[in-house]
């Protein structure tokens, strides 16, 4: 599920560099075509979608950072606030490339690449 662009304002105000994709692409662009666009330009992709998390952890990519937001409220008037803090918390971490994952019990950060473990 695509995110509003009105997040765009939220992390605007707060300092953050922010684009949504509407101003950047094709609303029927793959995930992999996002991820890829996220990775060149060296953003932090935020989003309600599980997929990317997926798509990280099967091709073993180290770029672009992810930050899920794992909830049913997405709206940036309710949850903006928490997410600007999660921004913060794990800065060293997206930075450095990782996927974070943000439910209402808290946060946790997976560097990448994600390693495959045992089958």
């Amino acid at each position: 599920m695509n995110l509003s662009p009105s997040w765009v304002a939220v992390l605007s105000e707060s300092g953050h560099d922010t684009e949504h994709w509407s101003n950047i692409g094709p609303g029927d662009a793959s995930d992999q075509e996002v991820l890829a666009y996220a990775a060149q330009q060296d953003r932090v992709l935020l989003t309600h979608d599980l997929d990317f998390g997926a798509i990280l952890a099967a091709t073993g990519r180290s770029r672009p950072s992810v930050l899920q937001i794992r909830s049913h409220d997405i709206d940036p008037a309710t949850s903006g606030r928490s997410i600007l803090e999660a921004i913060d918390w794990f800065q060293a971490e997206l930075v450095q490339g990782a996927l974070v994952s943000l439910d209402v019990k808290g946060g946790r950060a997976r560097l990448l690449p994600i390693e495959k473990g045992p089958r």
